[in-house]
């Protein structure tokens, strides 16, 4: 079953040249798209009037490409074009990196925008994210993340940049109150409603938000106290409560990933 899940709000023109550009990719470098999802502050719950679309994808390359010893990047990578961007990591190197904790696969397999994508491949993927995702490794990554763009809102005072803080931060409180949990929802109201908060920082969420899908320029000023204290209890905490075990035996989830990577890899185009 193919995948495509477009919203209405989106320019159909722009939409469109993402379709034409993945197509092309395919037919360029002959490779099998996966999955193609939206990743930017779209997918995220605020865009702006001006967001960029940030089509992001996981590729299978062609068998010539993997039975050589020579092997090519595992990367795709094009032009940025006025408020386009589309980029794509080939499957392997998505797969190591979610064993490692990075948290990129994973929001992208939970993105709520979705260009194309093979129903199954996505379904067996997240179920394997589920299996093998380090918990305590995907927290620290939303740490850092948060952690560095909290730094850049302090240094220029963008209230753009209090929602690349905010949403870390949310995915690390949505973590906290899921323990058995290591995929976070990627889309800010949702964490939002899936999370037990106190109604003033919700309300001070919501109508940030708002002035956000309305105004190509926020400005800069301060941010409203609930979200500030919040941001900051979040990262706070999180080092104590989520503590990587950096002895933990990979050889299960390295497995698991093999398998699957064969299986996708053999796959008939």
């Amino acid at each position: 079953m193919t995948l495509r899940s477009i919203p209405a709000s989106m320019d159909p023109a722009v939409v469109a040249t993402i379709d034409g550009e993945l197509d092309r990719i395919e037919r360029d470098h002959r490779v099998d798209v996966r999955l193609a999802i939206e990743s930017g502050s779209r997918a995220w719950g605020f865009p702006s009037p001006d967001s960029d679309y940030d089509c992001r994808f996981v590729y299978v390359s062609h068998m010539d490409d993997y039975l050589t010893p020579w092997r090519g990047r595992d990367v795709i990578e094009t032009p940025l074009v006025d408020l386009l961007d589309v980029n794509g990591w080939e499957l392997a190197k998505a797969l190591r990196l979610l064993v490692a904790g990075n948290a990129v696969l994973i929001e992208w397999l939970m993105s709520p925008i979705v260009y194309r994508g093979d129903t199954e491949f996505r379904d067996e993927l997240r179920e394997l994210a589920d299996a093998v995702a380090d918990r305590n490794r995907v927290a620290m990554h939303y740490l850092h993340l948060g952690r560095r763009q909290w730094k850049l809102f302090e240094a220029n005072r963008s209230l753009k940049k209090v929602f690349y803080s905010l949403r870390p931060a949310m995915a690390l409180r949505w973590l906290c109150e899921h323990p058995d949990a290591a995929v976070a929802p990627m889309h800010l109201p949702t964490l939002l409603e899936q999370c037990d908060l106190p109604v003033d920082f919700v309300t001070s969420v919501h109508e940030l938000t708002e002035l956000k899908s309305k105004t190509r320029e926020m400005g800069s000023g301060a941010v409203p106290a609930p979200i500030a204290d919040f941001i900051d209890t979040e990262f706070e905490r999180a080092p104590a409560m989520f503590v990587p075990d950096r002895g933990r035996d990979l050889g299960p989830a390295r497995a698991l990933t093999a398998d699957f990577f064969r299986r996708q890899a053999l796959q008939p185009r």
